[in-house]
């Protein structure tokens, strides 16, 4: 089993930034893909970005390139996700995930975390 607990979501103006992280514990996190998916109201979950092992292969949702990069530490047991020039459209619950195969699939991933809300006003 992995535990993944996000903190980091907040309310913030439209151009702003944020920094989403995600802790994980219990198996060997080096082991695993890493993923930040989102859900807004009425809406199914989404890909945002995803990291391998490594850190070498990482793959973006188009909605969000150019304006979210995502990290991890393996020494800290931790994926972040840096969220700049955010838009009111960028609303939703962030999850993050995890999964022994990298990829943007919400199906292939067994392990996801409680979410964080972030909420970007106009």
């Amino acid at each position: 089993q992995v535990q993944l607990v996000e903190s980091g979501g907040g309310l913030v103006q439209a151009g702003g930034s944020l920094r989403l992280s995600c802790a994980a514990s219990g198996r060997t996190f080096s082991n695993y893909a890493m993923g930040w998916f989102r859900q807004a109201p009425g809406k199914e979950r989404e890909f945002v970005a995803a990291v391998n092992w490594s850190g070498l292969r990482i793959n973006y949702a188009d909605s969000v390139k150019g304006r979210f990069t995502i990290s991890r530490d393996n020494a800290k047991n931790t994926v972040y996700l840096q969220m700049n020039s955010l838009k009111p459209e960028d609303t939703a619950v962030y999850y993050c995930a995890a999964d022994a195969l990298f990829g943007s699939n919400r199906e292939k991933y067994d392990y996801w975390g409680q979410g964080t809300q972030v909420t970007v006003s106009s």
